[in-house]
């Protein structure tokens, strides 16, 4: 009982080391932790900021593609064509379907 003497009274505090224990499991062991979620939401901002920027390179290229459309009739017609299998009066239009190749198990 000695040893216990020697221990400061707010060491004994049941209140004191329980709140200590709580914060030190919520620091550095919970699975949401203070350090790995800082390097998870870290993480988690790059890869945003990564996707606006191929968002607005993919809004450029779309609206020249819309320019060309708007002002260019040749890339109008070529559009037509591809996209929704128009074709002129005197055409006839074939299509042909690929064959998927067949996966070996």
């Amino acid at each position: 009982m000695k040893i216990l003497q020697h221990i400061p009274s707010f060491l004994k505090n049941k209140y004191l080391l329980t709140a200590t224990g709580f914060t030190v499991w919520i620091l550095f062991f919970d699975a949401r932790d203070f350090i790995t979620s800082h390097f998870r939401e870290r993480n988690e901002l790059l890869k945003l900021e990564q996707s606006i920027k191929y968002y607005q390179q993919q809004i450029a290229t779309t609206k020249e593609q819309l320019q060309q459309l708007k002002t260019n009739p040749v890339v109008l017609e070529k559009y037509a064509r591809e996209k929704y299998l128009m074709k002129r009066d005197n055409e006839d239009l074939f299509r042909i379907k690929e064959d998927q190749p067949v996966e070996n198990h």
